[in-house]
This record gives structure tokens, C-alpha cells and sequence, in this order.
């Protein structure tokens, strides 16, 4: 397993980040078992959330932790404040609300990686800014992100701690992926353009990537002829995908890989710091991902899988 530094946490985190997002009381010895194989693989980073699974991720999560006795090995990365049917919830109170919850389900006191689930462009960074660090103070919080922030918004959230004294944001969790998202995947989600990877590269601020592999896109299931997965055509059919699928096959099969792999890669090969939040639900997919983390890219093939070059 390859690691990347992740200012305030306590711990290096691993490039493939498990996914918990089907972790359920009902399913809890196949999600106990996951995790067992996905630590044996080295890997050491939980991704979870306060609304995942109607909050049954994170005390599955927790419930794990405690009876393995591994807690002190685990790296949790767990998101807060996300809108509800009211609207947006990024506020000093949202904040404060959901963390405390989330650290009772998770069994702990602290929270390596904490980041906000949406934004709300009509909240001054200021005073979320001010919110984190106070929970960063208290121990609770090791280090602070976005999730859904877009480039701009976390500069100028930077930009305020940094004038006043405080911990900025030293991660971001969008949406990285060689297909390129139409539109949101859900509400106020964000996918990651040219311009924020341009960002990342100059900042080397570490991204997050979730569906770092565009939810199956790259499987070989799926045609431009089949339309059964509505959100699937709706975020990633275009003829761009399609090339860059076709790409992938190419370069997997010069390879002795597959095309999911490829995928993979091209997000872990970026010239900045990168992990991916994988969905692999069996050793195979683990396995899987383990070597697409292996797989190293040249600048050259990185550009002809994204549609910048011609030819490799």
C-alpha cells in the first residue's frame, strides 16, 4: 500500500481510501470481513458520513473498531453538515450538531480527517472557518476539508485562515475521474474540471477522489446502447466517455491490465497528492484496486487517455 501525508492527521493515509457507504447493522460480519481484507492489504482509511445509510455506517463503523480493538490503526475520514429538505446546513451549529453525533456512532473521541459534505456560497468562509478550528482546538478534529467545495471557495477559505492566524483546509473530496461528469452526480455535487486540477497542482493540496471510478462506467457493462442505469447515461453518455473508455481498453490491453484499472490509475497518477475512495465490496475488488494503485502513468498517456493528445 502507498501512503500520502495529510497535515493534522495524526497518521499517513492510505491511496485507497474503503468505502462504507453499504455498511449496515443487517450486513454487518460482510462489512466486518471487508474491512478485515482491505487492512491486510495495508490500507488504513474509512471513508464515512453523517447521512450515510441513515447514520448506521458510522455506528457500524464504530462497532467494528471496538470489537477488533484497532481504532488507534484506522484513519476515519467522516463528513458533516449536509443539506436536509430544508436546505443548506453549513453553519456553526450544523457543524458542532452533526460532529458530536458522529464521534458517539464512531466510538471516539477525535476524527482524523473531517470534512464538510456540501457548501453554502451565501456563508461567509470566515465563519466556517472559525467553527472548524474550534474543534480542531478541542481535539475532535485533526484535519479539515471539503467535500463538493469547489476550488475557488476553498482558496478563499485558505486564504481567510491563513490572514488570521488559523488551520486551513489541507484536503478536498470531489469528484475525480477519466469520464468526465455531464452534470451533478447529486445535488450540489462537485466534479473536478481542469481548472481545480490545475489548482491542486499548484497548491499540492491532496485530493480525495470519490466515485474515482465513475460508478462502474469502466466495468466493460456498459454501451452506448444500454440505457438501463438512468443516472449512469444522465452524468457520463457522451461521446467523449466513450473515446476515453475505448482509450482505456487499449492501453489496459498494451498493459496486461483492464480498463477499470486504467481508470484507477489515472486519478492516483495525477501531479498532486491523490486518493481514491474505492466501493470494492469483495477481496477481488480489492485485489483489484491494489495493483491499479501500482500501475504508474506517464504524463504522455495520461493526456491521451483524457482526449489532449492524439496519440501516445
Amino acid at each position: 500500500m502507498e501512503y500520502i501525508d495529510i497535515p493534522g492527521s495524526r497518521l499517513p493515509v492510505s491511496r485507497l481510501i474503503k468505502g462504507t457507504d453499504y455498511f449496515y447493522h443487517h450486513s454487518y460480519e460482510l462489512a466486518a470481513t471487508n474491512m478485515d481484507a482491505y487492512l491486510a492489504l495495508g490500507g488504513n482509511a474509512v471513508d464515512s458520513a453523517h447521512i450515510y445509510c441513515g447514520g448506521q455506517s458510522e455506528e457500524v463503523l464504530g462497532r467494528y473498531m471496538e470489537e477488533r480493538g484497532n481504532r488507534d490503526k484506522i484513519v476515519i475520514l467522516t463528513k458533516g453538515a449536509h443539506h436536509d429538505k430544508d436546505g443548506p446546513r453549513v453553519n456553526k451549529q450544523a457543524i458542532a450538531d452533526d460532529l458530536q453525533v458522529s464521534l458517539e456512532r464512531l466510538r471516539t473521541d477525535h476524527i482524523e480527517l473531517y470534512a464538510l459534505h456540501r457548501d453554502d456560497p451565501d456563508v461567509h468562509v470566515g465563519v466556517i472557518v472559525e467553527a472548524l478550528n474550534a474543534h480542531i482546538e478541542s481535539g475532535a478534529i485533526g484535519a479539515i476539508g471539503g467535500s463538493n467545495w469547489t476550488w475557488q471557495r476553498l482558496q478563499e477559505a485558505n486564504e481567510y485562515a491563513a490572514a488570521h492566524g488559523l488551520v486551513g483546509f489541507t484536503f478536498s473530496s470531489p469528484n475525480l475521474s477519466l469520464a468526465k461528469a455531464k452534470e451533478p452526480y447529486w445535488k450540489d455535487a462537485v466534479s473536478a474540471d481542469q481548472a481545480t486540477i490545475d489548482w491542486h497542482e499548484k497548491h499540492q493540496l491532496p485530493l480525495l477522489s470519490w466515485s474515482s471510478q465513475a460508478r462502474g462506467f469502466f466495468t466493460g457493462r456498459f454501451s452506448p446502447d444500454d440505457r438501463s442505469d438512468a443516472d449512469l447515461v444522465r452524468v457520463f453518455y457522451n461521446d467523449d466517455n466513450w473515446e476515453r473508455l475505448a482509450r482505456a481498453e487499449r492501453l489496459a490491453a498494451d498493459k496486461g491490465v483492464t480498463a477499470i484499472q486504467i481508470a484507477l490509475a489515472y486519478v492516483l497518477n495525477q501531479p498532486f497528492p491523490a486518493c481514491a475512495l474505492i466501493g470494492a465490496r469483495n477481496a477481488e475488488e480489492l485485489r483489484s484496486c491494489d495493483e491499479a494503485m501500482r500501475l504508474v502513468l506517464t504524463r504522455e498517456e495520461m493526456e491521451w487517455l483524457d482526449l489532449k493528445r492524439a496519440t501516445v
